[in-house]
């Protein structure tokens, strides 16, 4: 029986090329409705992996269910509702925005309407410019035109590969907004490949960290955030004060470095309200309470434990 809540479903997935393991016995689970991040230092297996998601090239062994059917046998039936971009989408440069989706459309062979075209332009924010030749386009504008192309015939699934590469950090606003609204607004579940670890801890419900192509942590990114410590640093008005008050304390020992008027310190999350608590009780000002707990560092410890 069907799962109809899971979308992508990869089991004891394998993939050699010659003497290299690319996927190594991968497992994953993308649920509908799903920003699912895909995170892995560089050589982890993302890209082989999208494309064995793709069926661009086959797998030495194991499963990929899409939809809760076999890729391997219903190919035609489950990619007719998956949109992608896998590395940098081509577009004709002399030919206006409009035109491109048009003849990209045809040679797809969807059937769209001209009021479709105008939506996904609007969609993607670029109406605007739908006239506009190609060449006229900033790096971010095609990449945003490339999504509009992957949702041409109004997929269910869009596979994303490192979307906001080589992006400024204006660019790369635009398309965490753009996946975001996806997401909420039109009800895609998004697989997004990406190295910028800030972008998905920003917009991510899930994800997944893989290295040397196997599966080391899987869930909900804020769980997953939570389960070690806290770096936290307190801004105080008065450093030796503090210190001192401190010293008898159980928390001087997860002191772990003094920088100007900022302690910082290595705690569990119940107990940020503790200290902060306790220092304005002792009549010491603190101006500033900041979390440096990330998905950076997490990624960082994951994969440096591994291997």
């Amino acid at each position: 029986m069907n799962d109809f809540n899971t979308v992508i479903e990869i089991s004891n997935l394998n993939k050699r090329f010659k003497s290299i393991v690319a996927v190594n016995n991968l497992n994953l689970k993308v649920l509908k409705g799903d920003v699912f991040g895909f995170l892995g230092p560089n050589g982890a297996g993302k890209s082989t992996t999208i494309r064995l998601l793709l069926s661009l090239i086959a797998p030495n062994s194991g499963t990929i269910n899409i939809f809760g059917n076999s890729l391997k046998e219903h190919r035609k039936m489950i990619l007719a509702r998956v949109g992608a971009i896998v590395e940098k989408p081509d577009f004709y440069n002399y030919l206006s925005a409009y035109k491109n989706l048009e003849i990209l459309a045809k040679i797809s062979g969807i059937e769209v309407k001209q009021t479709r075209i105008f939506e996904l332009l609007e969609l993607v924010g670029l109406k605007e410019r739908y006239k506009s030749k190609i060449k006229t386009y900033s790096h971010g504008m095609k990449q945003r035109l490339g999504i509009a192309q992957a949702l041409l015939h109004d997929p269910e699934l869009i596979i994303l590969d490192e979307p906001t590469t080589g992006l400024d950090p204006f660019g790369m606003k635009e398309i965490r907004d753009l996946i975001i609204r996806l997401s909420k607004e039109e009800k895609k579940t998004i697989f997004l490949s990406s190295h910028i670890l800030s972008e998905i801890e920003m917009i991510a419900d899930r994800m997944v960290i893989i290295n040397k192509g196997s599966t080391i942590v899987e869930g909900d990114v804020k769980e997953l955030l939570n389960t070690d410590s806290l770096k936290v640093i307190f801004e105080v008005n008065d450093i030796d004060t503090s210190k001192s008050v401190l010293e008898n304390t159980k928390w001087y020992k997860k002191i772990t470095s003094i920088t100007g008027n900022n302690l910082t310190f290595t705690l569990e999350q119940n107990e940020i309200s503790e200290i902060n608590r306790f220092l304005v009780e002792k009549e010491i000002a603190v101006s500033a309470v900041i979390p440096k707990r990330s998905l950076e560092e997490y990624f960082l410890k994951i994969t440096s434990e591994a291997n």
